[in-house]
C-alpha cells in the first residue's frame, strides 16, 4: 500500500508471507550430496517514508520486521531462524542543502542503521549482536559539477555484517572516507 502524506511526503506499507521452496538440504541417503526438497518461510511488515520535509531537507526511513524460518528441512530443525536474518531493522538518512545564498548548493546528510541480532547459522548455534551504524555526508554542487566526502560508520563501530556459519563471520567496514568530484555532460 502507498499513500501520499502531503504533496512531498509518501508513505509504503508492505505485508508480506513469502515461500521458498526446493532449498538444497543434505540427501538423507548420502550426506555427500544436497537434493532440493528444503522450505524456507518469511513473513513481516516493511514501513517506508521518503521525500523533502521542508524545501531542501529530504527524509528516507524505514523499518522492517521479518520472522524468517526454517518450514522444511533434512538437516536443520524446522521452526530456526534463518541466518544473517534480523527480526528487527530500522533506517533513517536526512539531508539538507542550502537553498539560497553564497552557500546555496552545500549540504549535509546523517544516517543511521539498525539491524537487530540475528542467527549466524542455520542451526541457530550462535548469534550475531545487534548493532548501529551512523554515516554521515557533506557535499556541495553547482550546476554541473558535484562533490562530496561520506563518511561511512562515523564512530568506527566494531559490528559483524553476516556469517557464513562454517567458513566465517565477516566484519562490518571499519571507518571509512570515500571522496568523490563529478561533472555531468
Amino acid at each position: 500500500m502507498k499513500a501520499d502524506i502531503n504533496d512531498r511526503l509518501s508513505a509504503t506499507l508492505a505485508l508480506y508471507d513469502l515461500t521458498r521452496t526446493n532449498v538444497n538440504t543434505t540427501d538423507p541417503d548420502n550426506p555427500n550430496f544436497e537434493i532440493q526438497t528444503g522450505e524456507q518461510n518469511s513473513r513481516g511488515i516493511e514501513l517506508s517514508i521518503t521525500g523533502e520535509i521542508l524545501p531542501g531537507w529530504n527524509i528516507i526511513a524505514g523499518y522492517a520486521y521479518t520472522d524468517a524460518r526454517i518450514t522444511k528441512d533434512n538437516t536443520f530443525p524446522v521452526g530456526s531462524r534463518i541466518n544473517n536474518v534480523p527480526r528487527h531493522s530500522f533506517n533513517i538518512w536526512t539531508s539538507y542543502e542550502i537553498q539560497k545564498g553564497n552557500l546555496q548548493g552545500l549540504g549535509f546528510g546523517l544516517g543511521l542503521f539498525y539491524v537487530g541480532d540475528r542467527p549466524g547459522a542455520f542451526d541457530n548455534s550462535f548469534t550475531l549482536p545487534s548493532y548501529l551504524r551512523t554515516d554521515a555526508a557533506i557535499f556541495y554542487k553547482r550546476g554541473r559539477f558535484r562533490t562530496a566526502l561520506n563518511v561511512k560508520n562515523l564512530f568506527d563501530v566494531e559490528y559483524f555484517e553476516n556469517s557464513n556459519a562454517a567458513f566465517g563471520v565477516y566484519p562490518g567496514e571499519p571507518l571509512t572516507l570515500e571522496g568523490t568530484v563529478s561533472w555531468e555532460f
